[in-house]
């Protein structure tokens, strides 16, 4: 945020005859030129919690006092601080938090800024000839974020028959989301639909590719975090009564794998397909699981 210059003097209570001269010149004076007189938020997104510089570039050299107002408009309830060139003087006004510093220059340093510190600041500038001058600043504040988490609908649905919904839960709504899938950016397809916010993903006609994981990940000006990967567990489609049933078991393996095949506790032939003509249940959703070199299908029928 740059060097900071050290405060001239501590405020002190009440209202001195500085202030109240200077209040009541608020509707009589001569512009002053602050053409090359600029505030400046260092830095220009300030995160909830750190310190945060109004900085001021040029004061003019005969600048007899400062004062600095919260808001739009100059008015003695919106005065954070009024700070005399001459005898170092500091007084808070009605708006000062006791977090706010000014320095000899005008720069006004904000401690342990909040949220609510965001807007409009105006900076009062009068001079020697009671000439008095305006300049604007603004204060934009973020909250740091924390991991957000990924929820479904269904993290189990069936394979071209069930479409899924993620929510990409985040304790902070003002932030934008970014959604990824195998550690990549999300492929263009139809199938895909983010909400206007992006905190939703759909994912219609969910296929076994489509398994994931998935990750969001929230981001605002002054932090950004990711969820942990989300996996979703994708069934295979169901075969109904009456339907003929084709398994087949494959995988590349040195020396050749052997494939063995029970129904009910029956064993069968040792081939890597199996045909159940006329199926007498319907097949629940298959799943298959890997452990070590030996594949097992689960299904749920009887003959």
């Amino acid at each position: 945020a740059g060097t900071m210059e050290p405060p001239s003097a501590s405020p002190r209570a009440g209202r001195g005859p500085w202030q109240e001269l200077l209040l009541s010149l608020l509707t009589f004076w001569n512009p002053l030129t602050t053409a090359q007189v600029t505030v400046e938020s260092v830095p220009p997104n300030a995160a909830e919690g750190k310190d945060v510089l109004l900085r001021v570039h040029n004061l003019p050299g005969d600048t007899a006092s400062l004062a600095w107002f919260r808001g739009e408009t100059v008015a003695p309830v919106h005065q954070i601080v009024l700070y005399v060139v001459d005898t170092r003087v500091i007084t808070p006004g009605p708006a000062y938090s006791g977090r706010e510093i000014i320095y000899p220059s005008g720069s006004l340093l904000f401690q342990n800024i909040t949220l609510n510190d965001t807007g409009s600041y105006i900076l009062q500038i009068i001079n020697r000839k009671f000439e008095t001058a305006l300049v604007r600043g603004q204060l934009r504040v973020f909250p740091e974020l924390h991991k957000p988490s990924i929820t479904s609908n269904n993290s189990s649905p069936v394979e071209n028959a069930d479409s899924v919904v993620l929510m990409c839960e985040a304790q902070t709504q003002s932030t934008s989301c970014l959604w990824s899938v195998n550690s990549k950016s999300l492929p263009d397809s139809p199938r895909l639909e983010l909400s206007l916010d992006n905190r939703t993903l759909t994912v219609h006609g969910v296929t076994r590719n489509d398994t994931g994981p998935y990750e969001c990940e929230t981001r605002n000006p002054v932090s950004a975090d990711h969820s942990d990967p989300f996996t979703l567990n994708v069934l295979y489609s169901s075969y109904h009564q009456g339907a003929n049933l084709s398994l087949s078991c494959r995988t590349a393996s040195n020396p050749p794998a052997q494939y063995s095949w029970l129904i009910n506790g029956r064993p069968q032939p040792s081939t890597q397909e199996l045909f159940i003509p006329n199926i007498t249940t319907t097949v629940k959703a298959i799943t298959v699981s890997e452990a070590l070199y030996i594949f097992w299908v689960l299904i749920s029928f009887q003959i």
